[in-house]
């Protein structure tokens, strides 16, 4: 039977949370009856990330490792998994599961109901939120986020939240298209799925902050910053306007 869900969780050192999502992923999955595969992709991680999900692997055939050439970023990794999924629908969350995974039917609805694009978003429902960011973290996300929206002209209350599904189809053209490989690639596919005329939905989701985040919103905030620019000239110069093929998964050979 063809997979209808592809889970995509990009892993960088994620030891300490890895083995925790993807029992709470595979706990989802036979909950709600998904017919899923779940693909962690290994940003050259330099800790025991990979032996996990294998072992974890070796027991749960869903669950498929996907390795990069080195740390590439997570824009990179999130890239990498989406096009390498096999599902019908293909969606990414974070390794720290912030938005629970059984969240994820709130996206999928959308997408039933005729969007191309689902986003989570923390702040079209603040009462779901779980756990808040302290309030440094909530100001510099709510500045980004409205210098994201000024710029690119992205009509959404959260831009940033790490957890969106696709439809295929939609994937493979954002995905193909894709340049940005670190932090800033989330407005550059709400941006390229605009462009190219898909529906795009915001959902609220549940949401709860974890204070082991590693982004720095003052290093990778300028650096994001510069990305949106690197977007418009993009735009520009007419890469987000060429036509993409259906991209052709590496799958893993089958056993016995």
């Amino acid at each position: 039977m063809p997979v209808q869900y592809s889970i995509v969780i990009p892993a960088y050192n994620e030891s300490a949370r890895i083995g925790r999502a993807l029992i709470e992923v595979v706990r989802s999955v036979e909950k709600n009856g998904w017919n899923a595969e779940v693909l962690v992709v290994n940003d050259g991680s330099s800790d025991d990330t990979a032996a996990i999900v294998r072992a974890f692997a070796a027991n749960h055939p869903i669950i498929r490792l996907i390795e990069n050439d080195g740390n590439r970023g997570k824009g990179y990794s999130v890239r990498h998994g989406m096009l390498e999924a096999a599902g019908s629908v293909v969606m990414f969350t974070d390794a720290d599961l912030s938005s629970p995974m059984d969240e994820a039917e709130r996206l999928f609805g959308a997408l039933r109901e005729g969007a191309d694009v689902a986003i989570g978003s923390r702040w079209l429902d603040r009462g779901r939120q779980t756990i808040h960011q302290p309030i440094y973290r909530q100001f510099f996300g709510r500045c980004f986020n409205a210098v994201t929206r000024m710029v690119m002209r992205l009509p959404f209350a959260d831009t940033q939240c790490g957890f969106k599904a696709f439809t295929r189809s939609a994937a493979q053209t954002v995905f193909q298209l894709q340049r940005i490989e670190r932090w800033g690639f989330d407005p550059e596919i709400l941006f390229i799925a605009l462009k190219r005329g898909y529906q795009v939905r915001e959902v609220p989701v549940t949401w709860g902050h974890d204070e082991r985040s590693r982004i720095s919103y003052l290093k990778d905030g300028i650096k994001m910053l510069e990305e949106l620019v690197y977007i418009r000239w993009n735009a520009f110069i007419g890469s987000y306007n060429r036509e993409v093929k259906e991209f052709v998964p590496q799958m893993p050979p089958a056993k016995g």
